[in-house]
């Protein structure tokens, strides 16, 4: 068991032999390399499979009983003053090892196929590959330095993903924002690391820890100071986890490739910030004030997170603000200390919303060779519908993952979010509410997101395009897809100019049979004229799918009570029991059978409400609860049925524009730091500049009158003698 241990470092150091071999393959030998691109595929996955192996043995053994494993080496030595390098092996870090190389290697199957036809293949397996191996080696960082090091590698290809396209200017602003967004959150971070390193001398866990059980009351350290460099280090988890105020990057970090979306913003770099919280809780559980301002802030960010993805219509931004919302849930929960319930919604999450983004690349991938490859077009769920029929294996993923996202037993994120709705209530009424109304908002949105996209008819249809013989049927796209040139790329909507309302009264006007009126476009194989219709993707696309709907069915039996008491045991807290002593976790308290079935009939009531009125708002039932009158006697009067309107309007308004959030930001900060600037530019021209020239002209000016003087004339000289003798006396005399 120890030799195994000690060989745990090469874990994240495993798939960079292939970044490796492809980077001195497109330096040498780039025509070749380009040539046999798609081999390198399986080399990154059989590298990962390997890393995922060696980290489920070493989670079996933590299962079993084995004890925290550490091992360093020291990097710098200088006086009293060491800085180590080394890896910890605990619960939390098999956890997130699990986590990262399953839904790893999940990513690069489906990518394979996803990017196939993209020319910058390669690059893409690159940037993934070191992406996974920053963050391996973020979670088995042994102290604060480490930790940093990786986050910031982490960062980086986070960049670099996000502006894949970078020719794309939306997917270079994209980037761009997500990069200084972070960067706000990551100065936060080496603050807060710089401050305890001069409070307590140490950045490895073990000495922060045992320092912050006793080190107000004993040591005299200023609280101040330590609830200030513990806020510092919140600040970093805030911006990584995409928490209110610094998670506006997120909805536009969609503009990456599909998978990046399932890998980076759903499973694993968010999930940083919620990795380093659950790392540092005992620091954070020695300042209450600390604690309850995580929690507060993921209150204010699950709620908010709900309310921006009620009314989004890009299907990818939908996502993001629901992974938004449920990392404010994981806030939530390590700000009132339940540590384990926060683990628990961070695993059955990152599979449950793995599965719905690389469904909503399926989506994608069927809508492109109709609306065009654009993907304002194709990941517009106005566009969609009826889909059910033409993509059944997708659809039933999707909806298996939609069902989870929105606490429907026996699925994976129920047993998780009721925990953390438990928890909540008995910790504060006011958070329970917030959590368990957002619960309800949650079924609302994921349920429309499904309905806009799979039920009903296909609301988007081409006019007919003929083509010639002559005509070349493909070319690369920046979009990364193969175009048929001169396709007409017009598409004809069947709503009215209001578009999709709040409650999509426009959208059952489009239910006629659109569906089987979908328009043609012929192809110059020489063949008669090609029906385009959505089509299913590929098996190296479905089999991502087909294992993560598993995990999304099952992986929740790892938090079900067993041992015959409700709440006495569950494989979860047996995994976690070294972590929870080492972090004296004291906020788990076990629940009977009763509280477990009332909590749950709550839960699943508010799912099931949720879910009734997106049906009835977006679903084919809305034509017939408009045909019993029942909405329209419900708001019969007047003032009832314009309260109605302009609330909807409110609501859909606040939503449709991101909570205005982002034009704040653009009017305060970048428009109010430009306006600083050339204020700033005026003065240094104007002032600064302005005395160093006008001290230069006035030299010039007096050394032109001056030169005049010495014009070798005695009678000159006396003269300006007797003016100067004179301006003395007058002066000295008054």
């Amino acid at each position: 068991m120890e030799h195994t241990y000690q060989y745990a470092w090469i874990i994240p150091l495993l798939p960079l032999p292939v970044i490796m071999s492809m980077g001195f393959g497109l330096f040498l030998i780039p025509t070749a390399t380009k040539n046999l691109r798609r081999i390198w595929a399986f080399p990154s996955v059989l590298l990962l499979s390997i890393a995922m192996v060696f980290s489920v043995h070493l989670s079996i053994q933590q299962i079993n009983g084995s004890s925290i494993y550490q091992y360093l080496w020291s990097w710098t030595v200088n006086n009293d003053f060491s800085l180590e390098f080394g890896y910890l092996i605990d619960p939390l870090t098999s956890i997130m090892l699990i986590l990262i190389t399953t839904v790893g290697i999940l990513v690069l199957i489906y990518s394979d196929d996803y990017m196939s036809h993209d020319e910058g293949y390669l690059r893409f397996f690159v940037y993934i590959s070191f992406f996974n191996t920053s963050m391996l080696g973020l979670v088995t960082s042994s102290n604060l330095i480490q930790i940093y090091f990786f986050w910031e590698l982490v960062g980086m290809c986070s960049y670099l993903l996000i502006g894949f396209w970078f020719t794309r200017p939306i997917a270079a602003s994209a980037c761009q924002k997500a990069f200084v967004t972070n960067r706000l959150g990551d100065f936060g971070l080496l603050l807060g690391i710089l401050g305890f390193f001069w409070i307590t001398g140490s950045l490895e866990f073990r000495d922060l820890f045992k320092i912050a059980n006793n080190w107000i009351p004993n040591n005299g350290i200023n609280s101040l100071l330590t609830t200030l460099c513990a806020f510092l280090l919140f600040l970093g988890a805030v911006a990584k986890s995409a928490q209110f105020p610094l998670h506006v990057w997120l909805p536009d970090a969609m503009e990456g490739p599909t998978p990046i979306s399932a890998l980076i913003h759903a499973a694993t770099m968010v999930a940083a910030g919620i990795f380093l919280l659950a790392r540092l809780l005992p620091l954070f559980i020695s300042l209450p004030l600390i604690m309850n301002f995580i929690s507060l802030i993921g209150t204010i960010t699950l709620f908010l997170g709900a309310t921006l993805a009620l009314a989004q219509r890009d299907i990818k931004k939908s996502l993001a603000y629901s992974t938004m919302s449920q990392l404010g849930y994981m806030m939530l929960a390590l700000g009132i200390g339940s540590y384990q319930a926060a683990l628990f919604h961070l695993i059955t999450h990152a599979y449950s919303k793995a599965l719905l983004f690389l469904g909503s690349g399926s989506v994608i991938h069927s809508m492109e060779p109709l609306v065009g490859y654009s993907p304002d077009k194709s990941q517009n769920m106005v566009l969609m519908g009826g889909l059910r029929k033409y993509i059944p294996i997708t659809r039933t993923s999707f909806l298996c993952g939609t069902l989870s996202l929105c606490g429907i037993p026996p699925l994976a994120c129920f047993w998780s979010k009721d925990e953390i709705l438990s928890n909540s209530w008995l910790y504060s009424p006011f958070f329970g509410i917030i959590a368990s109304f957002t619960a309800g908002l949650t079924a609302f949105y994921m349920f429309r997101i499904y309905l806009l996209t799979f039920d009903g008819y296909l609301r988007v249809h081409f006019q007919n395009y003929s083509s010639t013989k002559e005509d070349s049927l493909y070319s690369i796209s920046l979009w990364g897809k193969r175009i048929p040139k001169g396709v007409n790329r017009d598409f004809v909507l069947s709503t009215t100019k209001s578009g999709v309302s709040f409650f999509s009264q426009n959208i059952s006007k489009i239910h006629g049979n659109i569906g089987n009126r979908v328009g043609a476009f012929s192809t110059s194989l020489g063949a008669k004229n090609t029906f385009v219709y959505p089509h299913e993707t590929g098996n190296t696309m479905l089999f991502p799918l087909i294992i993560l709907l598993l995990c999304t069915l099952f992986i929740g039996s790892i938090g079900i009570h067993f041992d015959n008491e409700i709440g006495e045991l569950t494989i979860l807290s047996k995994w976690l029991t070294p972590s929870i002593n080492f972090f004296q976790e004291s906020s788990n308290s076990s629940i009977n059978s009763y509280e477990f079935i009332t909590n749950a009939i709550s839960s699943v009531s508010l799912a099931i409400f949720g879910l009734f009125i997106a049906y009835i708002s977006y679903g084919s039932a809305y034509s017939f609860f408009q045909n019993l009158d029942l909405i329209n006697s419900f708001v019969k009067g007047s003032p009832k049925k314009y309260f109605f309107d302009q609330l909807k309007k409110k609501i859909y308004s606040w939503s449709y524009n991101r909570g205005y959030i982002d034009i704040f930001y653009t009017r305060v900060f970048t428009l109010g730091i430009r306006g600083l600037t050339e204020l700033t530019q005026f003065f240094d021209k104007g002032v600064i500049d302005g005395i160093t020239n006008g001290v230069g002209l006035a030299s010039f000016c007096i050394g032109e009158e001056i030169k005049y003087v010495g014009g070798g004339r005695i009678s000159s000289y006396l003269f300006f003698f007797l003016c100067y003798v004179s301006l003395f006396l007058f002066f000295f005399l008054s």
